[in-house]
């Protein structure tokens, strides 16, 4: 189903009952990324997935928006709903809007993995061409992506981000530049940092700074894998969600 959230038809699905669930993607992504993981844990939870403005089949956005326009978006969908304290699930991108969104509003728990919202040791330049080339590349390796390979990829050249066009490309300039560090001592969330050892988008230590500046957090690291190491490891992946969230499970 289709929302209107803050100006944006916001692409939305939905099952279960209980408490919320709330799954944010990462860049470019969309609804399919969470689905396994919707349809494990809907018999206990109340689960939503939203597509980000831009991507999947939500609208794009008319300007270009910063992490608190993705941050009010997000408010408004939590707010229409009813939902007193959501528990997150995100992915890279959608960690940054979580993270961000802890920091202001009540929040029950939080499961982060391969996050986003810390500035890179390199150069901003290394960090876009990572985001726009390498991570599309993994997303176009899954296997319900492979019809939109060749006609995606071909968009992606030595241009760090190349493919981003209009406000979708000022909005990732935006995000990239905005370090969130500063935020993650004011998050009371207990959070889980799940994190592939070999992540070159956003690498292991930015797993490590999440979790000594956190008031409650606890960092897991999948061997050998990647920034989608969640997808990667989905069963293991949904082992440690069931008993992080074991308290918080309807019925």
């Amino acid at each position: 189903m289709k929302q209107l959230l803050n100006g944006v038809d916001t692409f939305v699905v939905c099952e279960g009952q209980g408490n919320d669930i709330i799954c944010l993607l990462g860049w470019g992504q969309d609804s399919r990324m969470f689905l396994p993981t919707l349809k494990h844990l809907s018999n206990r939870f109340k689960v939503s997935i939203l597509d980000l403005p831009g991507f999947g089949e939500s609208g794009l956005m008319s300007r270009s928006w910063s992490v608190d326009d993705y941050v009010n978006w997000l408010r408004a969908y939590i707010e229409q709903e009813n939902i007193n304290q959501p528990i997150f699930i995100a992915h890279s991108f959608g960690a940054r809007v979580a993270i961000k969104y802890a920091a202001q509003y009540p929040v029950l728990k939080m499961v982060l993995t391969g996050a986003a919202g810390l500035k890179p040791k390199r150069g901003l330049s290394y960090y876009s061409r990572v985001y726009s080339y390498k991570v599309a590349k993994q997303i176009f390796k899954l296997p319900f992506m492979n019809g939109y390979k060749e006609q995606a990829l071909k968009h992606f050249g030595s241009s760090d981000y190349k493919a981003l066009e209009g406000v979708l490309r000022e909005s990732f300039v935006k995000i990239v530049n905005e370090d969130l560090r500063k935020y993650l001592p004011q998050i009371s969330a207990s959070t889980l940092l799940i994190w592939g050892e070999n992540d070159d988008a956003t690498p292991l230590w930015m797993g490590q700074v999440m979790e000594k500046e956190m008031k409650d957090a606890g960092l897991v690291v999948f061997q050998n894998d990647g920034h989608y190491a969640y997808w990667n490891q989905i069963d293991r992946f949904h082992k440690i969600v069931d008993q992080f969230l074991k308290e918080d499970a309807h019925g």
